[in-house]
């Protein structure tokens, strides 16, 4: 009898432990912050099965507001929510959540929207130089051409935009302040967080699809049903192939925040 109850409190003593440890690990990615990440695999209208897991790899150091850092290569998991092939008048959709942080062992819940999406040959083509002269020239002194249109010129230039200057370049990507971009709907800086953000490949103001001329975003996740991003295709099935990049945003949990 006595060593049931000293087990059952061991156990819920380690119970209580980790679940301690995961409210502080989520309360310790800041809302605001973005993550920029390129898919492990192809989403697929015609293909996709509502749970089916979605893996994307962050693919630059996150900084964040309490001074710890999350590195690249860290996962994102999610999932998918729902899958509507195309059909004859009725366009196809597909939904899906990014809910989940893993970064080495430990899985930190997050809700995240979409500010924007970019075909894998957009994120091939954001890393070539913008000049043909700078082709011959160490990769750490190109100019190059955000997704988006900002220009980053790298061996101790900044990175420009159509606010001007807005931020720097760094080894893996660039740290701007993040600008409004009305057209597509998505805000600055939200929930207080106006720190830098890691945004890789993309230009401050990006903001919805780019290289995917069919694909619309028709909800991005910041408004009900939160964190749920939602894909819509004018022509054919939706299909964002492996490779395609993405910025996702946490969320403040259980409230909605801008894009």
């Amino acid at each position: 009898m006595y060593r049931t109850t000293k087990c059952a409190v061991v156990f819920l003593g380690a119970g209580l432990l980790a679940f301690a440890l995961t409210s502080r690990a989520a309360q310790s990615i800041p809302p605001g912050t973005i993550f920029p990440v390129v898919l492990n695999s192809t989403l697929s209208s015609a293909k996709a099965k509502p749970g089916q897991i979605v893996t994307a790899r962050v693919m630059q150091d996150v900084p964040l507001t309490s001074g710890r850092t999350i590195r690249a290569g860290a996962t994102i998991i999610g999932h998918i929510t729902s899958a509507t092939p195309a059909s004859s008048g009725n366009p196809a959709r597909l939904s899906v959540r990014f809910d989940t942080l893993k970064v080495s062992h430990e899985k930190i819940p997050i809700v995240t929207n979409l500010r924007a999406v970019a075909s894998f040959m957009e994120v091939d083509e954001a890393q070539i130089p913008s000049m043909g002269p700078d082709r011959g020239t160490p990769q750490n002194a190109w100019t190059t051409t955000q997704i988006g249109g900002d220009s980053v010129y790298r061996g101790g230039g900044p990175v420009d935009g159509a606010f001007g200057r807005v931020g720097t370049p760094v080894y893996d990507g660039v740290l701007d302040h993040l600008n409004a971009n009305p057209d597509g709907g998505c805000r600055a800086a939200v929930d207080s967080n106006d720190a830098p953000q890691a945004l890789w490949l993309f230009s401050s103001n990006a903001c919805g699809a780019y290289g995917l001329p069919h694909l619309k975003v028709v909800h991005s996740g910041r408004t009900d049903p939160a964190g749920e991003i939602t894909f819509e295709s004018s022509k054919g099935q939706v299909k964002v192939h492996a490779g395609a990049g993405m910025l996702l945003r946490v969320d403040a949990p259980g409230a909605a925040s801008g894009a």
